[in-house]
């Protein structure tokens, strides 16, 4: 069986040109090959026969070329069995003799056939024998698919046998498909998994994690809070000898921010400076972050400052953060403050800003200033998050501003800020506690 020579890539798209009076232009041979629609590759059932036909009928009347052929090929290998994919691929070979598979087309299969409903690999192993008696070996690009098709169709064990599979008996996968791999186990299993996948294909392929592949693991480990090991994984990549680029130190950064650790955090914004490594603006709204969820928002407030010194524009991010942080302090006046020179600074404030400070006046008992806030969203159709919602409807509840209470539960309902039932549960409790705090003598 000859293999087709790869195609050329397209040429770019040329530049337009002055309009040539058509007398001037010559007359052009129609092609060949004509267009065909592709609306007859939708396959709406997976009656090999049918498909068979269909083949059949197309290449009597055109001569597709590889790309149709494919397009027919991959239209119905997604709504019919990995046998039968086979059987009409073998069926286009015999009754077509100018069509000649290449590499995509059983790649085509592969990726079908790691879909299918099998407890076990036996049709991906199927369809790679096929290739391979075709004379096209399973390379680096073939692991690659398999293995993202099986991670996509939740076979994430499959994938690991497979893993071990290609690199025992072809090629070992590269860090692309290793690192993908290994950000799949990081979602769905634990940690001594991912360090078992880790030291076992080192020791038998080779593969080594590189900076990556700590990245990822690190950022999975700052999401489970897990701060001993972040301490412990930093310490390794010194011992690897691996260099923290930006990226990694934003994760590292984002890790002990989660934890309220702002000191942590400043030590490794100083890190980065010390090694060289220039602090983004990711950097900037980690750290900030950070440090205004630790109750440090005055000191916040100072890397604000730097963070435009250093010529990275304050973003919405950046300000709702330190409003967020200032309202937990009770100064809501500061954080309004900062909603005044951010707009000055051509930022404009969103949903969450407005929401921030609507609950921070409501909480601090400015409750003038946040039903003006709360008139201001409404006019421009912003929705209220579940906490200012809350918080309004108690403060108007508390009041005995019934009416208002009930107004806000109609607007929150129509801006589909919060389904009815969730809307009505916080209205009714707000209520009922002041009916009770009432029966108590607590309020008037």
């Amino acid at each position: 069986m000859k293999k087709m020579k790869m195609g050329k890539f397209p040429k770019p798209a040329s530049i337009p040109q002055p309009k040539t009076p058509s007398s001037l232009i010559p007359s052009q041979k129609p092609s060949k090959t004509p267009l065909i629609p592709s609306s007859k590759f939708n396959f709406k059932s997976p009656d090999l026969s049918a498909a068979k036909s269909l083949f059949n009928s197309i290449s009597s009347t055109v001569n597709p070329d590889l790309n149709h052929t494919n397009s027919f090929l991959k239209s119905y290998a997604s709504i019919s069995t990995v046998d039968d994919s086979i059987s009409l691929l073998r069926h286009m070979i015999k009754t077509h003799p100018a069509f000649s598979p290449d590499r995509s087309t059983y790649h085509i299969l592969l990726t079908h056939s790691c879909a299918a409903p099998d407890p076990s690999l036996s049709p991906v192993h199927g369809v790679l024998n096929l290739m391979s008696s075709a004379g096209f070996s399973p390379d680096k690009v073939t692991a690659d698919i398999a293995v993202r098709a099986l991670c996509y169709a939740g076979k994430i064990d499959h994938a690991v046998q497979l893993f071990d599979e290609m690199s025992l008996r072809h090629s070992v996968p590269d860090s692309y498909t290793y690192n993908f791999l290994v950000k799949c186990l990081c979602k769905c299993r634990p940690l001594s998994t991912i360090y078992e996948f880790i030291d076992k294909t080192r020791s038998s392929f080779g593969l080594k994690p590189d900076l990556v592949t700590y990245t990822i693991i690190i950022d999975n480990v700052c999401n489970s809070k897990n701060l001993r090991e972040i301490t412990r994984l930093v310490a390794v990549l010194g011992e690897e000898g691996f260099k923290p680029d930006c990226f990694l130190y934003n994760t590292i950064m984002k890790g002990y921010c989660m934890l309220s650790r702002g000191s942590e955090a400043i030590e490794v914004y100083n890190k980065m400076k010390e090694n060289g490594v220039e602090p983004d603006t990711v950097t900037y709204n980690t750290l900030i972050f950070g440090l205004a969820k630790s109750g440090r928002a005055k000191e916040a407030r100072k890397y604000l400052k730097i963070m435009a010194e250093k010529g990275h524009s304050p973003d919405v991010v950046t300000y709702t953060s330190l409003m967020n942080g200032l309202c937990r302090e009770r100064d809501v006046l500061g954080a309004y403050a900062l909603l005044e020179e951010m707009k000055e600074r051509g930022c404009e404030p969103n949903e969450c800003t407005y929401n921030t400070l609507l609950h921070g006046f409501c909480k601090a008992k400015m409750v003038e200033r946040g039903v003006e806030l709360y008139r201001v969203m409404k006019e421009r159709g912003m929705e209220l998050d579940t906490a200012a919602y809350a918080t309004l409807v108690r403060v108007f509840c508390r009041r005995g501003e019934v009416a208002e209470a009930y107004e806000v539960f109609d607007y929150a309902v129509e801006s589909k800020s919060l389904t009815n039932v969730a809307a009505y549960s916080t209205l009714e409790s707000a209520l009922k506690e002041v009916n009770k705090a009432r029966e108590q003598g607590r309020i008037a």
